[in-house]
């Protein structure tokens, strides 16, 4: 079933990154396939909104914003079991996260001159949670958490409308907000929620509209992609997301039913889905493939996991020993890598590019999805290379605030004028100069 890598004999690592497999997507085609729809909602608002959810999602909205009482319904509707796990899944998330707060710091750079940094959360969110294949109420958990923990003065959720909730977004999602406190949700999705988040949105009546907001984060298709792209310098966006992605390095110690069951939870979010075992163990190869094809049968997406599976993207590495295969899953930076092997630990500190590292056979990636307290808002198609997942810094800016005495300045002062000068830029020292008309000395 899958794809079979033979880089036993590789002798250059760096050309590894060529080899391995991964989705491709073309964003910049995507972007400028979906630029007039984004203009279109900066330009005409509600209407534009209206048009292409009716176009994409067929349905028509009568109202942008989900009215208050439909979100508390939703809570009171939702199912104890379901509940009771987005309940324990905040509490978690909201324990880790609570750790990322930062500190303002006051450093004393001389005599007289202090450097004070301080970390100011943006003013408003917009948080994207998607609709399509699959519902996902833990997005709502994995966003609203961080920012509020940054200190966030206004969330604001968009999820695509759904035709069996009348209209509005999906009811578990719509309970996840009303057990954060988010009551601004709006029933829009795909490309035109990001531009009616970047650009606000008038509504179908007053009070009905959408302001802009500052920071827009969460995961979607190419064309979500696409218009954060577009809408990146008018906003911050957290990342450019594509399909999701597990690698896993195992060992002839893992067992081949848990790294199948591994590959195949990835597999069945997306067609595109990349799902990668990297391996020196031939033998484990075998018993995954054998393990594969009797479970992928079994599950219920058999159709969306096993296009994600035979694609090109998905697919098992062989390799020399762990020491290759380390540097193939370095290379490779997957948004997801699971070790299984002797000395999961110590093999997991040892790796540089991950979005999330999953420890040993009992951490699956599915835990961190859900209930491990670690965010699973990740970074995909190699961006693990210099990105990081969602966080509370993900929604804070670090301002610098200098000061300064006279004696302070007086002291650097013939540094900035030599700096200056040299720059070709006079009047940055006629600045400190002017300070000191009696001369520097």
């Amino acid at each position: 079933m899958l794809n079979r890598i033979d880089l036993r004999s590789a002798a250059d690592v760096a050309v590894l990154p060529g080899l391995l497999p991964r989705a491709q997507l073309d964003v910049s085609v995507a972007t400028e396939t979906i630029r007039p729809l984004v203009e279109a909602v900066r330009d005409h608002g509600f209407s534009a909104v209206r048009e292409a959810t009716e176009r994409f999602d067929g349905v028509r909205l009568e109202r942008l914003r989900v009215p208050a009482e439909a979100i508390t319904a939703s809570l009171s509707a939702l199912e104890p079991a379901v509940r009771a796990a987005l309940e324990e899944a905040i509490a978690r998330v909201r324990t880790v996260h609570a750790d990322q707060r930062r500190q303002d710091v006051t450093t004393r750079v001389a005599p007289g001159g202090t450097v004070t940094e301080r970390w100011l959360p943006v003013s408003r969110v917009g948080l994207y949670v998607p609709g399509g294949l699959a519902m996902y109420p833990s997005t709502v958990v994995m966003n609203v958490v961080p920012a509020q923990i940054a200190g966030v003065d206004a969330l604001v959720v968009a999820s695509p409308p759904q035709k069996e909730n009348g209209g509005l977004p999906d009811a578990r999602v719509l309970a996840a907000c009303a057990l954060l406190g988010v009551d601004e949700v709006y029933a829009a999705g795909g490309a035109q929620a990001i531009a009616m988040l970047g650009y606000g949105s008038t509504g179908a009546f007053d009070g009905d509209g959408c302001a802009p907001v500052d920071v827009i984060t969460g995961p979607g298709n190419i064309w979500v992609t696409a218009a954060k792209r577009l809408l990146r310098g008018v906003v911050g966006i957290d990342a450019e997301a594509g399909p999701t992605e597990i690698a896993i390095l195992a060992d002839d110690t893992a067992d081949p039913v848990h790294v199948a069951a591994d590959l195949i939870s990835q597999a069945e979010h997306d067609p595109l889905a990349a799902s990668v075992l990297v391996t020196p163990s031939p033998e484990l190869a075998s018993s995954v493939e054998e393990a594969l094809a009797t479970m992928v049968a079994a599950t219920k997406h058999a159709e969306r996991v096993t296009t994600s599976l035979t694609g090109a993207q998905s697919g098992i590495v062989l390799v020399r020993d762990l020491e290759q295969g380390l540097r193939v899953v370095d290379a490779y930076a997957a948004e997801h890598l699971e070790i299984q092997t002797r000395d999961a630990r110590e093999w997991a500190m040892r790796v540089r590019n991950a979005g999330a590292i999953f420890v040993g056979p009992y951490a699956p990636v599915s835990l961190g999805d859900y209930c491990a307290g670690s965010n699973h808002v990740l970074p995909t198609g190699g961006c693990a290379r210099h990105q990081s997942g969602l966080s509370v810094q993900s929604f804070l800016k670090n301002v610098h605030i200098i000061e300064y005495d006279e004696a302070a300045l007086r002291e650097v002062a013939s540094h900035v004028v030599a700096l200056a000068t040299v720059e070709d830029l006079p009047a940055h020292g006629e600045a400190v100069t002017a300070r000191f008309p009696g001369g520097l000395s």
